[in-house]
């Protein structure tokens, strides 16, 4: 029924407006108690084999939602309502911003492919903070909260522009992510280089620990598959210095690999990032390398191209404690959840391996051997 939907209604509508249309059924379906009970229990049933432990946090599954759906916070009991195991939202930059100019949101459906070049467009820290402040949970979610730079603040100044965020963010936030990879902001990526990185996690690091004393908050990096692998290595290698509690692989690419089904060429040459099944053997390719460097010190989590149980499987045996999807949510629907759940949960109890943990990193430990 959903594709039926999507053909009719969603695939004739800009990729954006529709993406809006969703959003606001999603929100006031959560707000109707009897509507979001049925909702939950349909699409987010509980599978205890399938419990995680990541960074500290508890959860009921390893399945998130990644950031770039919900940015500004508005409909994190929507998405766990949907079946989504954590949240992550975002990315939520020091300064509002509109993003970059209208059109910038492509579907290529034969592609099961998404191209965006949105320019993190969000309310800014400040407001986002007080939405997480005043929020009155429906539903228990782990949040993750993303952090970018706002695209006027100077590469030089990104520091004390994450540092913002990081003060207003960091005590609604069960973990934060450092987003330097996304290749929608000029100049981003240039701070994934270690010798910029470096001080730019130590300043988001002691702020964290200055503003939240209570606590400890996990602080994970967000890195592009377009780094080259001994980019990764650095980066892997500068997370384990530094002692981060994760890296996420992977943001979207610059790169056009893997296309070729859709019917209108002329969306191929659209600027942005590339998301969805295109995504997925670099993204898997990154995600291994970087477990055969940091092993279990470090959690990782896998985004980028999962389409399905198998695909959430392959990350978890290469080393991901958690994944994460977005693009194709758009295309499957809202039993996407749920059919990982189920996916992932009969291939556990077809396994060797007694827990989900056990099978974490399996196959490149396999490799070694």
């Amino acid at each position: 029924m959903y594709k039926f939907f999507f053909n009719l209604v969603f695939k004739r509508m800009d990729p954006e407006q529709a993406h809006h249309l969703a959003f606001r059924w999603i929100r006031l379906a959560a707000r109707v108690p009897v509507l979001r009970t049925f909702v939950a229990a349909a699409l987010a049933p509980r599978h205890k084999e399938l419990r995680t432990e990541a960074f500290g946090l508890r959860m009921h599954g390893p399945f998130g939602l990644a950031a770039g759906f919900d940015k500004n916070a508005v409909a994190i009991d929507g998405m766990t309502m949907l079946g989504f195991d954590h949240i992550e939202i975002g990315t939520v930059t020091g300064e509002p911003q509109p993003g970059n100019p209208k059109k910038r949101l492509f579907r290529l459906v034969q592609d099961r492919a998404l191209i965006n070049r949105m320019g993190f467009n969000n309310e800014g820290s400040a407001a986002v903070a007080d939405r997480l402040a005043a929020r009155k949970a429906v539903f228990k979610a782990t949040v993750g909260v993303n952090i970018g730079k706002t695209k006027v603040v100077p590469e030089e100044e990104a520091a004390g522009d994450y540092v913002k965020s990081t003060e207003r963010l960091a005590a609604h936030a069960d973990y934060l992510v450092v987003n330097v990879s996304s290749p929608n902001t000029p100049g981003l990526r240039n701070l994934q280089a270690t010798e910029a990185l470096r001080p730019l996690l130590t300043a988001v690091r002691e702020a964290a620990d200055r503003t939240v004393t209570s606590r400890r908050v996990p602080l994970l990096v967000k890195i592009a598959p377009d780094l080259a692998d001994e980019d990764v290595d650095a980066v892997a290698d500068l997370a384990v210095e530094l002692g981060l509690d994760g890296i996420i692989a992977t943001n979207t690419t610059i790169a056009r690999d893997g296309l070729g089904l859709t019917s209108d060429p002329s969306l191929v040459k659209e600027t942005g990032g590339l998301s969805g099944a295109p995504l997925k053997t670099r993204s898997l390719e990154v995600l291994r390398r970087l477990y055969a460097r940091v092993g279990d010190r470090i959690t990782l989590v896998g985004v980028g191209g999962i389409e399905n149980a198998e695909d959430a499987w392959q990350r978890i045996l290469a080393g991901a404690t958690l994944v994460q999807g977005y693009s194709a949510f758009i295309y499957e629907g809202p039993f996407y959840a749920r059919a990982i759940h189920k996916g992932l949960a009969a291939r556990l109890n077809n396994s060797p391996y007694a827990t989900l943990a056990d099978a974490v990193g399996a196959d490149v430990k396999k490799a070694r051997a």
